[in-house]
């Protein structure tokens, strides 16, 4: 197809806090270089760094007025002459940071929607090296929540990796928990899910079965005892930890005996902690770990899609709910609010 001269985007507003997105008309440039993709995309989903960014509640600056999003689903439009790998047709991605491709590289991260311009737009050029085929069995709107939320949730599962895995604590309802949910369900891993909403548990178990184990923590004043009925009195393999520093001694309590994995995912909660350096001497009685998470690598990705294209996953009772492009900044209202119970999508274009 012919490089279209312009498109639409939504850029982040300057100003007062908090901000917003409004549309803006971008321009592409007519040629690609030789290792160049133009990405048509179909589908875009949102994170909480998203709107976090333009509420002051994020802890990283990112450059004004950038394009928003670094979780999308796209075709390949046109390749430049010495693409090999991607063809005009396929289901790609963008990973989310541009400077890890092995998990191996020293240079600082270059994070879509945060450091560069992200991909809440139409039409988008990357090199090569930086894309990911996609699985196939997947629409548009589904293959949109893998890049950060999923594999977020594949490297804090350890990308069921290590010593056998019998079951997770994800906190929250939000996309990184529910798709480790997802991931754990087609593992034959026990997960785990806390809210502080019984609608919403009672929604999740609604679609996904009573294998899913539920903790409200705002009703249940013990949850490390909740948590040991729900194992057998054994506590879980891994706690994926999305409400940030304060709740790790409590994570870590949740752990089973030997060698267990809290992976600190997110700040829901904020970014401060009250509590004395000695609790950490748990991770040593328990021979557990703490990770740090911040999305993965481009390996984890094609990892990631391997196993949801070998389970035939599907990843349909991710998505909350779906808006369209010029609904952008209600979509970012929306999932600011807290309302939802997995993915809030937007559909970019057909």
């Amino acid at each position: 197809m012919a490089i279209p001269e312009t498109y639409k985007a939504f850029r982040r507003t300057i100003g007062d806090l908090p901000r917003t997105i409004s549309p803006s008309t971008e321009q592409l440039p007519r040629e690609l270089g030789p290792h160049d993709v133009l990405l048509k995309i179909h589908a875009v989903s949102l994170n909480f760094r998203d709107v976090a960014m333009l509420h002051g509640r994020y802890p990283v600056n990112v450059i004004e007025r950038g394009i928003s999003c670094s979780d999308a689903a796209a075709e390949v439009a046109a390749v430049g002459r010495q693409v090999r790998d991607f063809a005009i047709g396929d289901h790609v991605s963008v990973i989310v940071d541009l400077n890890n491709l092995t998990g191996c590289e020293d240079e600082p991260s270059i994070v879509l929607g945060g450091d560069v311009d992200g991909l809440l737009r139409e039409y988008a050029i990357f090199e090569d090296k930086y894309l990911v085929l996609l699985p196939m069995h997947l629409s548009w709107e589904e293959a949109a929540t893998i890049t950060c939320a999923g594999v977020s949730a594949w490297t804090a599962l350890d990308g069921l990796q290590g010593a056998k895995r019998r079951s997770a604590l994800l906190q929250g309802t939000g996309g990184v928990s529910f798709f480790g949910l997802l991931i754990c369900l087609a593992a034959g891993i026990r997960p785990i899910i806390t809210s502080s909403s019984d609608k919403k548990l009672e929604q999740i178990q609604e679609q996904l079965g009573s294998d899913v184990g539920t903790i409200n923590y705002r009703t249940v004043a013990d949850q490390a005892s909740e948590v040991k009925r729900l194992t057998d009195g054994k506590g879980v393999d891994i706690v994926v930890n999305n409400a940030g520093p304060a709740s790790i001694p409590e994570d870590i309590s949740f752990l089973r005996q030997r060698g267990g994995l809290v992976s600190l995912v997110g700040f829901l909660a904020g970014m401060n902690g009250v509590w004395e350096p000695s609790v950490m001497i748990a991770l040593m009685s328990k021979f557990a770990k703490l990770k740090g998470i911040l999305g993965g690598s481009k390996q984890d990705y094609v990892d990631l899609n391997r196993f949801l294209e070998e389970k035939k996953v599907s990843l349909a009772p991710l998505i909350d709910r779906v808006f369209q492009f010029d609904e952008s900044p209600a979509a970012f209202d929306y999932l600011y609010s807290g309302n939802h119970v997995g993915k809030v999508v937007i559909k970019v274009q057909d």
